[in-house]
């Protein structure tokens, strides 16, 4: 059963968008909404069902949290470990950097293009094979909470390639843009 045609605007409202957004989400026209909302016309069956299914669908995006589409088993490293494990990690693992932790707690990054660029500064790469973790990470990837929300996962994602999502401060779920377009593809 359908709730009241009155819920369409009230909830449209509650998620704060547009006529237009929800029509498009809904395959069905701006005027069509607005005409419903106003109460001057009586919609099929098919299109309300349809801008339920859109206001339903948008609602569950707004709860979307990092837990909800992190990577639940990250590949890491410790410092002390050889630049060799980490490139066969990630060969394996098709990531291109991995998070370097102690004890559960990030405190650096490694990377393909930290290891090519030190190569690339003349450096020899079986020398650099068996050099620690700790001479050659960068920074460490951004963090967020299990709850944070995706739309703040998305932004960090447009500037870094993942984002590790920790509980209690210790790290456990990545998130990569490949991670992202999973969710834009569901849709």
């Amino acid at each position: 059963m359908l709730p009241d045609i009155a819920e369409i605007k009230r909830r449209r409202k509650r998620l704060g968008v547009t006529q237009k957004e929800i029509a498009a989400v809904a395959g069905v026209s701006q005027s069509l909404i607005a005409k419903i909302e106003a109460g001057k016309i009586k919609p099929t069956y098919v299109n309300v069902k349809n801008i339920i299914e859109a206001l339903d669908s948008l609602e569950k995006e707004e709860k979307m949290a990092a837990k909800d589409i992190m990577n639940t088993k990250p590949m890491s490293v410790k410092k002390s470990d050889k630049v060799e494990k980490a490139i066969a990690i990630m060969n394996r693992s098709g990531y291109s950097q991995l998070p370097v932790l102690e004890r559960g707690h990030v405190i650096g990054t490694i990377s393909e293009r930290t290891i090519l660029d030190v190569v690339a500064n003349g450096k020899d790469f079986a020398e650099i094979l068996n050099k620690s973790v700790e001479s050659v990470m960068n920074e460490s990837l951004p963090t967020v909470q299990e709850a944070e929300h995706i739309d703040a996962v998305s932004t960090l994602l447009k500037t870094n390639h993942a984002v590790l999502v920790t509980k209690g401060g210790k790290v456990v779920g990545i998130i990569t843009k490949a991670d992202l377009f999973k969710i834009v593809k569901k849709k």
